[in-house]
């Protein structure tokens, strides 16, 4: 069997940057097995598989070791895909997935999805994560993720967490974040237990970033760089129950997958 793949780097205007995703445009949908294994040989954060129905698409996300239930950069990925090369007509797109309705809009160089948000509430900082980092945040929050809230960019920057100690924790990851002088805010994700050590843009954290931020700083509309050694940039809005995240992507491959 053949299968057509695509590889796609998400949030970045050049080759090389952003977050990269295999996108496979699939008939009907393979074993769950057959999956996990192609995301698992593609050795990318993130492999999406979709399948078209009547209203749109229905979409599926995999890391290298389990499936997820939200993707953005991958979601942001598969919009470029289904735009650009399989000549999908209109400017709007519906995905069904494990988090409800996806939609992605294509407003010129941007794709703008629309997800729903994950707003944090207020913990104790765990035992793990308190090994893994060599400076303590000043606020620490839970959603899908953990969230850590340090003062300064720099400490976002340069934070080195020992890995080991985030396999441990309960949540899926962990975001770091500060407010910033360049853009409204940064931010990096670490994921380890999912086999993420470092993940470069992230989409679905700013649909928990987005409601913090919105609080924190008193505006709606964000421009965010997550300050991974690839680097992304990212357009988010609070909408209230729905977060607008934005950016754009590049084709850097496409082929067969033989199976």
């Amino acid at each position: 069997m053949k299968l057509p793949i695509y590889q796609v780097d998400a949030f970045a205007s050049k080759a090389f940057t952003g977050n990269p995703a295999a996108i496979c445009p699939l008939q009907d949908w393979l074993t769950d097995e057959v999956m996990q294994s192609i995301a698992e040989e593609n050795n990318l954060s993130e492999t999406a598989f979709f399948v078209a129905t009547e209203k749109g698409f229905h979409i599926r996300w995999f890391t290298p070791t389990t499936e997820v239930e939200l993707c953005g950069h991958a979601t942001l990925a598969a919009a470029f895909v289904i735009f650009n090369e399989l000549n999908y007509q209109g400017n709007s797109i519906s995905f069904e997935s494990k988090s409800g309705l996806l939609t992605v809009v294509q407003k010129e160089s941007l794709l703008v999805m629309d997800f729903p948000a994950q707003p944090a509430t207020a913990c104790d900082l765990p035992a793990a994560i308190k090994l893994a980092f060599d400076i303590e945040p000043s606020e620490c929050l839970q959603s899908q993720d953990y969230i850590l809230v340090f003062d300064h960019e720099a400490e976002v920057l340069n934070a080195r967490p020992k890995l080991e100690h985030l396999k441990n924790i309960e949540l899926r990851g962990v975001i770091i974040t500060a407010k910033s002088s360049h853009y409204d805010f940064v931010s990096r994700f670490f994921a380890p237990k999912y086999g993420i050590n470092e993940d470069p843009v992230t989409g679905s954290a700013y649909t928990q970033l987005t409601p913090y931020w919105e609080k924190k700083l008193g505006k709606k509309s964000f421009h965010a760089k997550q300050l991974s050694s690839r680097g992304g940039e990212v357009y988010c809005e609070a909408l209230g129950e729905r977060v607008s995240i934005a950016g754009t992507a590049i084709k850097y491959l496409q082929g067969e997958i033989t199976i």
